[in-house]
């Protein structure tokens, strides 16, 4: 099994990524939010110059599937039409900001968001590493803490404050100047060496040693609250199996009202307040496939060294409540970057590399058959939270 390969990069709607099945095209809509008229016109999009399998990311995205090379120049004009490019690839990379899907019209998210936004699009701004991410996260209660962002600002018990990722501390600021600050601290990761040969993460410069600017100091966060399903002030959240869905399942929820994207494979519907009546989406929360985590896999992507949502599929009855799985098709853990009670990497010729209380690039306690994988995960599942 060889290593795979680190691009660095993401994949944009300017920039797209070749995969196993064709080019994944990504779409960043701003705020994350998609009126009914873009929702629907990227579904017409996907299903004429894709595969018609559309993915949401774990940065609150849409990915479509399958593109060819010689549609993407349509594709591009039609996404262009509804809005939802940018006027280069560098503008589109650096616009990485996942927000809470719980905001509203003037609120400090928008307006930090916008504000944000605006200055990541200005001449001048930092040239920033493609995985290079913010967060805003200014409501009421923090509900990004497990999404992963090099840049944070999130609402604390004294305030709205500015964080960064693998750091304890945290520095006041205000709706007004939050964005500054977070491009002042962006540029201070350039400054101080954070992104040799253009790439880097916060979490990793910190760790070397480094110490933040002035203005930072301990601060206590808050702890956060977990987002469940169902009705919500701003409309209805429900999952999407792995976090994909088709063509004709985006336009029927286009159909229902606008629609913002969440980093947890669910889809808030506007102003909705009962379960949308469409197949295949997951209204229950004792649901098996929402305890799994799975990426595309083999033959879709060709990093993957095997299958992985079919096996996943096969797997999520054996996990009790409060245990969940990753499944990855390689080490990158792309679909995961975090550790997870049980881990399965496959590594090729059948073989899945079990990994407890890891990451998908950590190395494995034991390598395992796929005829047996139901077997050891029907023995560990119940004992996963304490192993």
């Amino acid at each position: 099994m060889t290593a795979p390969t680190i691009r660095g990069w993401c994949p944009g709607a300017l920039r797209p990524m070749l995969s196993g099945d064709g080019w994944v095209v990504r779409v960043r809509p701003p705020m994350g939010r998609l009126t009914q008229a873009q929702a629907g016109g990227i579904a017409a999009l996907a299903a004429r110059h894709g595969n018609g399998l559309i993915d949401l990311s774990s940065r609150a995205n849409l990915q479509l599937r399958g593109v060819r090379e010689d549609s993407h120049p349509a594709l591009i004009a039609g996404l262009d039409a509804l809005g939802l490019t940018d006027p280069d690839p560098d503008t589109e990379a650096r616009r990485n900001i996942v927000v809470t899907p719980f905001w509203f019209e003037g609120d400090d998210t928008h307006r930090i968001a916008t504000d944000l936004t605006s200055r990541l699009a200005a001449p001048g701004a930092p040239a920033l590493p493609g995985k290079f991410g913010f967060a805003v996260d200014a409501g009421l209660v923090p509900v990004l803490r497990g999404v992963p962002a090099d840049i944070t600002v999130e609402r604390g018990p004294q305030g709205l404050c500015l964080r960064a990722d693998g750091a304890a501390l945290a520095m006041p600021v205000t709706a007004a100047n939050a964005a500054d600050r977070a491009i002042a601290l962006a540029r201070w990761f350039l400054a101080t060496g954070g992104a040799p040969a253009g790439r880097g993460r916060m979490a990793r410069h910190l760790a070397s040693g480094v110490a933040l600017p002035e203005g930072f100091a301990k601060a206590p966060a808050c702890a956060g609250a977990p987002v469940a399903m169902g009705s919500h002030p701003a409309g209805w959240l429900t999952a999407l199996a792995f976090g994909q869905c088709d063509t004709g399942t985006l336009a029927s929820l286009a159909a229902l009202g606008p629609l913002r994207l969440t980093p947890w494979r669910m889809v808030l519907v506007e102003g909705l307040t009962q379960p949308p009546g469409i197949p295949g989406l997951i209204h229950d929360p004792a649901d098996p496939l929402l305890r799994v985590t799975a990426c595309t896999g083999a033959p879709g992507c060709p990093q993957a060294f095997g299958p992985t949502r079919g096996t996943a599929r096969e797997l999520a009855p054996l996990l009790p409540p409060g245990t969940t799985l990753h499944l990855s098709g390689c080490a990158k853990g792309c679909a995961h970057p975090g550790p997870s009670p049980l881990t399965l990497v496959a590594q090729g010729e059948g073989r899945y590399g079990l990994i407890l209380n890891g990451t998908a690039a950590d190395p494995p306690a034991r390598v395992v058959e796929a005829a047996h994988l139901s077997s050891v995960i029907r023995d560990l599942a119940p004992h996963a939270p304490s192993l």
